[in-house]
Parts: structure tokens; C-alpha cells; sequence
């Protein structure tokens, strides 16, 4: 591809991603209300993101902040839009309750374990790999001032001690990388999620680790077995094909615990039965104390909007 070819390719993906930005932020439930205003805080990000080094914080849910620099396609979508994935983040806001204990497994910059120690005050175990992403996961615990309940461990999660490959460099998307994928890596040493809580078992567990669910979950029999645990939210989109199993062999483990699969309808604050597909899945194994709690839990300003 010639040079002038090259810009003319770079231009128009760029134009192209920003397009499908504004309409992800002006279909954004959160901003029905004030689609404008939401089109503005792109703006600005985009304008302040280029014009500032390092990062910048931006508030996040009741009175916390974020910190995010471009490219963190996740943070800054809080920004955007309040809760990025607006239906299981307000599934964790509602159905967590204030010293429980939350376990964010793939905690990347720390999105999910602000909002649980912000938003209820729960009590937050977050386990990031990559050593680069786990600096700035301490580096929004340490502005929130949230270290007295949140501990925050960077290690990989598996069937087995031991260490893997993870990619580096992929924001949202690193991962432990498949025998075939030739990637820039960084070592990372791996244990179990039984012998990470140990026997402080969580309430409420949030597991994104693109596409390596099922071995960290035959790592979690203990914990999946124990009555406490009351819901899994689980990246469920097909990624587990790189390392040769399907979705299916994770909804089958979390049957075999008792587990069924929902949807969270944030407003109506009611659980929907689902078919794990593209996106993620919220298992649920006591549906009369989740929806007990998420009916009766108040609400949490999240950016501009309350829900």
C-alpha cells in the first residue's frame, strides 16, 4: 500500500470509528435525556485527550473519579455515558450490598472495582495481570482513596498454579495467548480463585479475561459451591474458540452449580432469562434475593443521570 494509500486507509477507519462512537453515545440509554450534552463530553475528551499528557479524571459513580488516557476505550465510555455496559454495571450498583465482599477477576484499569467500593461501599478483591494495567488500576484506587476496602492483586487466574503468556498493549483485550497467536508478551504467574479468597467467599463475582473463563473457573469449584455466592457476571461472546472450547462448556458448569442465565433490565430493575450470546451473562443462583435486593436498592448517580 502506497503512502498516500496508507493515510487515505488511516483517515477513513478513523472517521469511521468516531462515527460508530456517536452512535453508541447517542443511543446510549443514559443519554436519552441529554443526548447534546453527551455529544459534548465526546468533544471535549477528544480535544482535552490530545492537548493534555497523561491522564486525566473524569467523574465516575457518586462522588468517585476515573483516571483514562486515549485509546482506554472502556474508561472513557464512562465518561460518555455514565456505566459503559450500563446493564451489568447497575446489576452490580443494585444488587451488591455495603461490606460485601465483590470480585472483579480481569479488572483491567478498575472500572467495576470503583463502582462496587464507590457505589454500595463494598468490600472489592480486583485481580488484573498485566503489570502496565495494574499501575493504573492502584492509580484509581489510590485517587478514590478506596484502599482501606479494596485489595488489588496482580496475578492471572487459572485451573492451576503455575505461569502463562498474556498479550501486552491490547487495552480491554489482553488475554493469556492461545499456542498459535505470536504476540508481544508478558509473563504472568497464574493461581487459583479457591485459593485467592480462600474462604472469604464473594457475594457477587465479575469475570472478564476474554475468552480463559472456563480454567479460571475449574480453579472457583469451591467458591462456586458455596451457597454465599449469589450471582457470576461473565463475558459470554465466543472468545474461549481460541483456546479450543465454547460457551456452551461454561454454561454447563454454572448449571452444574445451580446457576441459570439472565439479562438485568436496569430501569424496570427486573432479571430476564437469556441465551448466552454476544455479550455478557449474568448468572444468577438465588432469583428471589437478587431481585429482593435490586427492587429495594437506592439510587446511584452515575456522571450526569441517576439510576
Amino acid at each position: 500500500m502506497t503512502t498516500l494509500r496508507y493515510r487515505s486507509y488511516l483517515a477513513s477507519h478513523r472517521a469511521s470509528t468516531l462515527l460508530n462512537l456517536f452512535r453508541f453515545v447517542w443511543s446510549h440509554p443514559l443519554n436519552v435525556n441529554n443526548r447534546w450534552g453527551a455529544i459534548k463530553r465526546v468533544l471535549a475528551w477528544q480535544a482535552a485527550s490530545r492537548l493534555m499528557a497523561g491522564p486525566i479524571a473524569f467523574p465516575f459513580v457518586e462522588e468517585s473519579k476515573l483516571f483514562a488516557t486515549r485509546g482506554m476505550t472502556g474508561a472513557t465510555g464512562n465518561w460518555y455515558c455514565g456505566l459503559h455496559e450500563v446493564d451489568d454495571m447497575a446489576f452490580v450498583l443494585h444488587a451488591l450490598q455495603e461490606s460485601e465482599h465483590f470480585l472483579d477477576v480481569g479488572a483491567n484499569i478498575g472500572s467495576y472495582t470503583v463502582l462496587a467500593a464507590a457505589g454500595p461501599r463494598a468490600r472489592v478483591t480486583a485481580v488484573e495481570p498485566i503489570p502496565s494495567t495494574f499501575e493504573k488500576l492502584q492509580a484509581n484506587v489510590s485517587l478514590n482513596r478506596l484502599e482501606p476496602r479494596v485489595n488489588a492483586y496482580c496475578v492471572g487466574l487459572s485451573d492451576k498454579r503455575g505461569v502463562l503468556h498474556f498479550s501486552a498493549g491490547l487495552d480491554t483485550v489482553n488475554h493469556v495467548l492461545a499456542p498459535d497467536e505470536s504476540l508481544p508478551a508478558v509473563e504472568v504467574s497464574v493461581m487459583r480463585l479457591d485459593d485467592l479468597v480462600e474462604d472469604d467467599c464473594p457475594a457477587l463475582i465479575k469475570i472478564d479475561v476474554e475468552g480463559h473463563e472456563l480454567p479460571a473457573l475449574r480453579g472457583a469449584a469451591r467458591t462456586l459451591a458455596n451457597p454465599k455466592l449469589l450471582a457470576v457476571v461473565m463475558e459470554t461472546n465466543g472468545s474461549g474458540a481460541r483456546y479450543g472450547w465454547s460457551d456452551d462448556e461454561l454454561v454447563a458448569l454454572m448449571q452444574g452449580h445451580g446457576f441459570a442465565a439472565y439479562s438485568y433490565n436496569p430501569f424496570k430493575r427486573e432479571l430476564q432469562p437469556v441465551k448466552p450470546g454476544t455479550g455478557n451473562t449474568i448468572f444468577v443462583r438465588n432469583h428471589d434475593e437478587i431481585m429482593r435486593r435490586v427492587k429495594e436498592a437506592r439510587r446511584f448517580k452515575v456522571g450526569s443521570a441517576e439510576i
